[in-house]
This record gives C-alpha cells, sequence and structure tokens, in this order.
C-alpha cells in the first residue's frame, strides 16, 4: 500500500491538474460562444446562396455553360483536411485522420503522386506527412477563421479545377450541430453540383440583367468561396466544443480520483493511528 507521503503527492498533482482542466474548460467554452455566433451568422447565408443559385439554374430553359459544372474523368483529385493547431480536443482530430484514411483508400488505384492534400491545422499536416504526403499547408488558418485568408485557398482551388490540375475536389472537416454533437462531412466541392428539386416545383420567373451566362460565371466563385469559409467555420467551432467537453470530462473524472485517494488516504491514516495505539497499548501491557 501506498505511503501517506506518496498519496498527499498525488491528491496534490490531481488538484493542481484539474485546475488547469477546468480553466482551459473556461477558456474553450468563451471561444465556443463566439465561434458560434459565427457559423450561426454564416451557415444560412451560404445555405440561402445555394438554394437561389440552385433554383436560378433549374428555372432557365437554357444556360451558359460553367467550367465549374464541366464533370470529368477522374483521374486527379485533390483533398482539402480541416483539423486543429492545438490538441486535448478529445477525438476531434483522429477522426479527421481516420476519415481521410477512408477517403484516400476509395481513391487508391489512382496512385499518391495523383492525390494532392491540402491540409488546414498543424495536427492534419503532421499526419499527411507521416503517411507519405507532402500537403499544401494552411495551418494559420485553423485559429482564426479569416475570410480574406479563405480567399487564397478557393482562389487556388478553382484554378487547380478551371486548369484541369484536378478533376475533384473533396473537403472532410467537421459540422458543428451542438456543443455535444459534431458530425464529420465529407462535401464534394468541385465539379459543382446542382440540386434538382424535390417533389412538385413552382419555377420562379427570374429577370436577369444583363444575361444568364453572366450571372452564373459571378454567382458560382462567390457561392464556392463561402463554402471554404463556412467549413473553416464549422470546424473551428467544433474543435471548441470538443475541447469544452474533453476538458468537462478531465475535470469530473478528477472529482472521482480525488474522492478515491482522499478515502485511500484517511483509511491509510486511520491504519496508521491504529498501529501506533496498539503499539502503545502493548507496551504499557509489557
Amino acid at each position: 500500500m501506498a505511503s501517506l507521503k506518496e498519496i498527499k503527492t498525488r491528491i496534490n498533482s490531481v488538484r493542481s491538474t484539474q485546475k488547469i482542466t477546468s480553466a482551459m474548460k473556461m477558456v474553450s467554452s468563451a471561444k465556443l460562444r463566439k465561434a458560434q455566433r459565427a457559423i450561426e451568422a454564416a451557415y444560412p447565408y451560404e445555405q440561402k446562396m445555394t438554394e437561389i443559385f440552385n433554383h436560378f439554374i433549374n428555372s432557365q430553359d437554357v444556360v451558359g455553360v460553367s467550367p465549374f459544372l464541366v464533370t470529368r474523368e477522374v483521374k486527379h483529385v485533390a483533398i482539402v483536411a480541416f483539423s486543429s493547431n492545438s490538441s486535448l480536443c478529445g477525438s476531434f482530430n483522429a477522426n479527421i485522420a481516420k476519415q481521410l484514411v477512408q477517403t484516400l483508400s476509395t481513391r487508391s488505384q489512382l496512385g499518391n503522386e495523383n492525390i494532392r492534400l491540402i491540409s488546414i491545422g498543424k495536427n492534419i499536416s503532421k499526419f499527411c506527412r507521416k503517411i507519405g504526403f507532402k500537403p499544401d499547408e494552411y495551418d494559420d488558418m485553423a485559429d482564426k477563421p479569416d475570410y480574406k485568408k479563405t480567399l487564397e485557398l478557393s482562389d487556388k482551388l478553382m484554378k487547380l479545377y478551371t486548369d484541369e490540375a484536378v478533376d475533384e475536389i473533396t473537403l472532410i472537416y467537421h459540422h458543428f450541430v451542438s456543443k455535444g454533437h459534431q458530425v464529420i462531412t465529407v462535401r464534394k466541392y468541385l465539379p459543382f453540383e446542382v440540386a434538382k428539386p424535390e417533389g412538385k416545383s413552382f419555377p420562379v420567373d427570374y429577370l436577369v440583367e444583363p444575361d444568364a451566362q453572366q450571372v452564373i460565371d459571378e454567382l458560382i466563385p462567390n457561392v464556392l468561396r463561402t463554402a471554404i469559409y463556412t467549413a473553416l467555420l464549422d470546424s473551428n467551432a467544433s474543435e471548441h466544443a470538443a475541447r469544452t467537453m474533453a476538458m468537462q470530462t478531465a475535470t469530473d473524472n478528477a472529482d472521482d480520483l480525488l474522492q478515491e485517494l482522499s478515502l485511500q488516504y484517511n483509511k491509510s491514516r486511520q491504519q496508521a493511528i491504529t498501529g501506533e495505539l496498539l503499539d502503545i497499548i502493548g507496551g504499557s501491557l509489557a
């Protein structure tokens, strides 16, 4: 059995760790509230923009061809994976890495030389190098999502597609649902897929000026840029939610461990006192 001094040292150590996890939980909760407000403001905007575009495309009898709508035989692919720069957020980064491996396995016939990885976050960048890839790294975007920074990435992805350097682009990230629920999302970024209306649809008579082709040429890039920014906000909010829950669990576990150690300490202390009393009684009887 451990000595009283050893148990006391463990209790102090657990208490110190509990203070750290509790503080990290409070910091993550504050960051989560800010990130949640950002994604709640941006996500409906992206959804509505995409909805309007789909309605517009489906309402036109004849529309021009956009290079972003062209589907080609898939010979080269690009995969954009979103993670965090720091750890201590549960299985957040491990789930992204696992999904990336699954996605890569579906494209294994292409060979690694025809697969381009773009990593956002130090954890997934490190994992990509570990499995033998040299990713294009955008780690600075993970901590503080900024729309201007996402423009560089989205424009680069669109250029890769229009230059036919890649034939398909996929996004892998966490979609934020609630504080305790984040969903791994695998989303085709390009080619742009136009959703068909479900059931009975009522076509909208759009007045287009100057012409439908110019509207398409302007609207698709804006939708694609917004999609990257929304995915980044989703990932950021999910990261803070995962870290908040992980630190809450760690703090609760520390409480349980402190109770066990305190009980063990009291038992050991009681045994020591009992032993000393028996020695005193035995000595007086002798």
